[in-house]
């Protein structure tokens, strides 16, 4: 299956062939020093071309900094002129469009907390008609191919040509290495499906730190993503919102300099393939230690009940019957039988110890 929407390619809307397209900029606008300081130094990096601040900021509970608001767009006006960088901001209702257009910026973006409201994204839509500016759309929040590509029909519908799509990653409801799960797999069959989109990967909203910044970025890049958003602050850690995921302009370009710009092109589909597999282990690994964790929740009660009526840790006959009965299981699942008696082994010996720990602490030993 494919999607057609009427798009004009990056480097007809950008007059740049770089590569990779760098989008960079603080989460937030938060002083005007603070967004010239950071554009000034940005600027002397050839790959960014974009610069990006967040003006109106969407907050999960009142009272914490909500951007600067239409003097944040006062702020960001001044830095094409002085640093010749295209300027793009966040929006999320008509009027944020309107104040944007009248400020001059030069490509809007769409969060994921809006793409998720089709009555919100129509909003966006009306307002649009008849406005020739580039529109990037982040993936919703939520794992939904069709949501991620209504946003974008929608938009496209409205007139604009030149169009864009930002993997951010996407909210996983078990822990995972990342602030959003990347689900690599989602972003492929979108460019499978519409081949002439450009595809931005936004590292800085999967990793959630800075310490993975490096690893996520190259892999957006060898999976053939156009380019990258990237969070950069003049002074990140005493950033108002998300200081932890931002780096240094100085970093950024260490950053850049280091990542590996392949020319050999793969294969999409056995990519798209591979990290479907991937994504499926990464959940099921998930699940793994959950049950782990809550297994070893249950040793504590059982150590605790043993410790309070005086009952011996090692209960050789119980532990006996739980080894034939998991072996049992596992080689009618297919396991092999030494991996499985290893796995027994270790986490018979956590729980033996957890209880013991159990026993030390009532003793007065921990």
């Amino acid at each position: 299956m494919s999607v057609k929407l009427d798009i004009l390619p990056l480097k007809h809307w950008l007059n740049t062939d770089v590569t990779p397209l760098i989008i960079s900029g603080p989460c937030s606008a938060e002083s005007e020093k603070q967004v010239l300081d950071t554009a000034r130094a940005v600027a002397m990096i050839p790959n960014v071309k974009i610069f990006r601040a967040g003006i109106w900021k969407p907050r999960t509970r009142p009272g914490l900094f909500e951007g600067a608001g239409i003097e944040g767009l006062k702020w960001i006006s001044k830095i094409k002129e002085e640093t010749g960088l295209l300027t793009t901001v966040e929006v999320a209702s008509p009027l944020h469009v309107e104040a944007a257009l009248k400020f001059g910026i030069d490509i809007l973006w769409i969060g994921a907390r809006t793409v998720v409201n089709p009555f919100s994204l129509q909003d966006l839509a009306n307002v649009l008609k008849g406005v020739d500016i580039p529109v990037m759309v982040k993936n919703p929040v939520n794992p939904d191919l069709n949501l991620w590509i209504g946003a974008l029909e929608r938009i496209n519908q409205a007139g604009i040509k030149k169009i864009a799509a930002i993997h951010r990653g996407f909210y996983f409801f078990d822990k995972t290495p990342y602030r959003n799960a990347p689900m690599w797999e989602i972003p492929i069959e979108l460019k499978r499906q519409i081949p002439d989109l450009p595809v931005i990967c936004d590292p800085s909203h999967i990793c959630g730190d800075r310490e993975s910044l490096r690893d996520i970025s190259q892999k957006a890049l060898d999976l053939e993503m156009n380019g990258l958003m990237i969070e950069t602050h003049i002074d990140p850690e005493h950033a108002l919102t998300d200081p932890q995921q931002q780096i240094t302009p100085a970093h950024l370009k260490e950053l850049i300099d280091s990542l590996i710009i392949r020319e050999e092109k793969g294969n999409i589909e056995f990519e798209s393939k591979l990290e479907e597999l991937r994504t499926e282990i990464d959940k099921l690994d998930a699940e793994l230690i959950n049950i782990l964790a809550r297994r070893m929740c249950l040793i504590d009660e059982i150590g605790k009940y043993k410790r309070d009526h005086n009952i011996t840790i090692l209960q050789l006959k119980r532990w006996s019957n739980i080894v034939r009965d998991r072996l049992n299981t596992g080689l009618d699942s297919g396991l092999n039988k030494e991996f499985l008696q290893k796995l027994l082994e270790i986490v018979h010996t956590e729980s033996i110890q957890r209880q013991a720990d159990l026993y030390r602490e009532r003793n007065g030993h921990v």
